[in-house]
């Protein structure tokens, strides 16, 4: 009976004695994420770093000093008090984009490494807002971020630290400056507006003037051609009109001879013929002639015509 206790003790113990050792073994088997680190210590003294995959450690000897995330962080840093060189005192708040580069170094280079980063990010602030003017500071934010990227990235690098930049989030003037800063944009956009309703009334007039020479330009134009329509109507009225005159000439002239060929051909004396020549002589005068030259055969005739006449008058 005590054998057999004894077996089942001994078992038992064996049993309990394998459970621990894969207990100690399990516990000594670490899985190292992506983007992290494992710092090891052996015995209190620094040991290895740890990249991602499956890592053992050596029971009781080694431990997990720290566990290191190696993403880019963002930390926001609250409202620091600045002075400008021209004595303003502002209110400015950064963030700071970083990245731990070395593992060792983070763990040991420095205590608290981001209030050391929040306080080094202030001094740098304080010594390069010093060296600007208030009109500067609010201009110059690139030229700000750049300046402090560039001297948090040297100092933190003993700590393996990569400040990869620097941004100020707000700039905050005093209440005095920021009512006068309003005062001053007020102003400048109503110097603005002025100068833009001079150059629209300007332009406008521009416009009405250059409407007013296009329509005496499209004015004279006009009259030009009226009066060229107008001549030219003038003158086809001329030209019917001595159209007509030499028609009517021609149609008397046809007339003429045509009495003249009915006279001939009636059989007419010499007398009726003489009487016709002194009616043509007539019709040439018009009663505008002032000395008419009469062959003498005709002026025979005209004191005969005369004598004639006085007869019958008696």
């Amino acid at each position: 009976m005590d054998s057999n206790v004894s077996k089942v003790l001994t078992t038992v113990i064996g049993i309990v004695i394998a459970i621990i050792i894969i207990l100690i073994i399990l516990s000594c088997i670490r899985i190292v994420r992506q983007a992290q680190a494992v710092v090891v210590e052996r015995l209190g003294a620094y040991q290895a770093t740890w990249g991602t995959g499956l890592h053992f450690k050596m029971p009781i000897f080694d431990r997990i000093a720290r566990r290191v995330d190696l993403k880019e962080q963002v930390v926001d840093f609250p409202p620091q008090p600045v002075i400008t060189k021209d004595n303003v005192t502002m209110q400015i708040d950064t963030v700071v984009f970083f990245q731990i580069t070395d593992p060792k170094l983070f763990s040991y280079g420095v205590a608290n490494p981001i209030v050391a980063i929040e306080n080094l990010t202030a001094t740098t602030l304080r010594n390069i807002i010093g060296d600007l003017e208030l009109d500067e500071t609010l201009t110059s934010r690139e030229t700000i971020n750049t300046q402090m990227r560039a001297s948090l990235d040297v100092a933190t690098d003993p700590w393996g630290i990569k400040v990869n930049r620097v941004e100020l989030k707000n700039i905050i003037p005093p209440t005095a400056i920021r009512d006068a800063m309003e005062k001053q944009m007020k102003a400048e956009r109503e110097r603005r507006e002025a100068i833009l309703r001079a150059e629209g009334e300007k332009k406008s007039t521009i416009l009405v003037a250059e409407g007013k020479k296009e329509s005496a330009i499209l004015d004279a134009e006009a009259e030009k051609q009226a009066a060229i329509l107008r001549a030219e109507a003038k003158k086809e009225a001329m030209i019917r009109e001595a159209e007509g005159q030499a028609e009517a000439i021609l149609q008397v002239q046809k007339a003429n001879a045509d009495g003249l060929i009915f006279i001939k051909e009636a059989g007419a004396d010499q007398a009726v013929l003489t009487l016709k020549s002194l009616e043509a002589f007539e019709k040439a005068a018009n009663g505008q002639a002032t000395k008419i030259i009469i062959p003498s055969e005709i002026q025979g005739i005209a004191g005969l015509a005369k004598s004639l006449a006085e007869i019958g008058a008696k």
